[in-house]
């Protein structure tokens, strides 16, 4: 790819910008990535503050954290770090007060599953906006909805209590809120789905009654720009539902995609079959032949959309265009001049990237002095299956001898 800008304007990726109020040290954002290191409660171990100092000192222009819970039968994994604890608050104080002593501004994704919360993570019957087939779940009573509501608008005060600097309200790859907006998934004939502002609704009063509690602390989030599926979020949806995010005061935008029903639509790359028969007690057991015969299978049957780089592209610079709030590109996003071009040329205030940061967390330094200009990351996604069960790390497509 050709980098497109002038070099006689100067590099701004790695020069400072405001967003919210909330000063980041350069563009290149660390975005949201499930860590899996937490206990039963939601309490996070020292490990997250050990891999949010190597993020900060390897030169990260901010973090998201991996999604946090904002009440228990939203759960999807039972490593999930929660926000609806007292003592996990104290926790997350000292990791922040260690970020900022970093000078690494943090900001916390808050998240309800939904349909693709787990129930023996939580204990409790799944929910979401409507029955389908998608997933194992029984349609929420209006009751439940307000509740999740309130849950959302206290985990936000959690957040600023715990000194986090701004909350990002996830409503995308197919968890609960973007079940709600989303026209494949919310179904419902109340006054709760329907139209596009009535499938907005729970967002509307999240938003209202957030701001009447917290003010003016800053509050983005992270929509689907599209669904590659059947009757899903189009480009020109996500635009409507991106106005209607402004309206509200939303501070920011990150556009991404997808759903646990369109395979490999979110994060592309690889089927991690490997992986996911190396975590499977049963399919772990069988016969070499057996599992070869699983990744054929898998393979086929997980749709595996293409391109596999920048990806969101398209969608972000539609919602751009139709919102004057800064947009952020995720997506397939692994050189330095793919991010000079996004940045240089005004595309995007800033990018943000999960897999790279995971193999080389200090890969910002590394694009900065131009030690490396494309990240190590080969795509195999081993990451993403096995932080269900351990804390996040790096596979490089090997999967551990302890689970073989």
């Amino acid at each position: 790819m050709k980098t497109l800008f002038d070099q006689t304007k100067g590099n701004k990726v790695f020069e400072p910008f405001e967003l919210a109020g909330i000063t980041f040290p350069n563009r290149i954002i660390r975005s949201a990535t499930f860590e899996g290191i937490a206990d039963e409660k939601g309490k996070p171990s020292d490990q997250l503050l050990k891999k949010y100092e190597a993020l900060a000192k390897g030169g990260v222009g901010g973090i998201i954290t991996g999604f946090i819970g904002v009440g228990q039968q939203g759960k999807a994994s039972s490593n999930m770090v929660m926000l609806n604890e007292a003592g996990n608050i104290e926790v997350l104080k000292k990791l922040m007060n260690r970020m900022h002593e970093l000078g690494t501004p943090v900001i916390a994704q808050l998240n309800h599953c939904g349909g693709q919360s787990k129930e023996e993570s939580a204990h409790m019957p799944i929910v979401a906006p409507s029955k389908i087939s998608d997933y194992k779940a029984r349609e929420m009573t209006k009751a439940e909805i307000l509740e999740v509501i309130e849950e959302f608008v206290q985990g936000i005060k959690n957040a600023k209590e715990a000194g986090f600097d701004g909350v990002q309200i996830h409503m995308s790859h197919g968890y609960l809120l973007s079940e709600f907006v989303s026209p494949r998934m919310n179904r419902r004939n109340d006054e709760w789905g329907g139209s596009t502002e009535n499938r907005f609704r729970i967002v509307k009063m999240i938003f209202e009654k957030a701001r009447k509690e917290v003010g003016d602390y800053p509050l983005i989030v992270k929509v689907n720009g599209y669904e590659p599926l059947k009757n899903g979020m189009t480009i020109e949806e996500s635009e409507k539902i991106a106005k209607l995010l402004e309206q509200v005061g939303c501070d920011g935008i990150e556009v991404s995609n997808g759903s646990l029903k369109a395979g490999m639509a979110t994060i592309r790359g690889q089927v991690p079959w490997r992986m996911i028969v190396a975590q499977n007690e049963k399919l772990n057991k069988m016969p070499e032949f057996v599992k070869k015969f699983v990744g054929v299978i898998s393979n086929k049957a997980v749709p595996q959309p293409q391109p596999k780089n920048l990806y969101n592209l398209e969608a972000a610079m539609a919602i751009k265009k139709a919102v004057n709030i800064p947009v952020i590109l995720v997506g397939g996003i692994t050189k330095l001049e793919e991010i000079e071009d996004i940045i240089n040329n005004d595309k995007f205030v800033a990018v943000s990237m999960c897999r790279p940061f995971i193999i080389e967390p200090d890969i910002v330094n590394k694009f900065k002095t131009k030690k490396q200009t494309q990240t190590k990351c080969i795509q195999c996604n081993f990451c993403i299956i096995g932080c269900e069960k351990s804390p996040l790390k790096c596979y490089y497509g090997k999967v551990p001898v302890s689970n073989s």
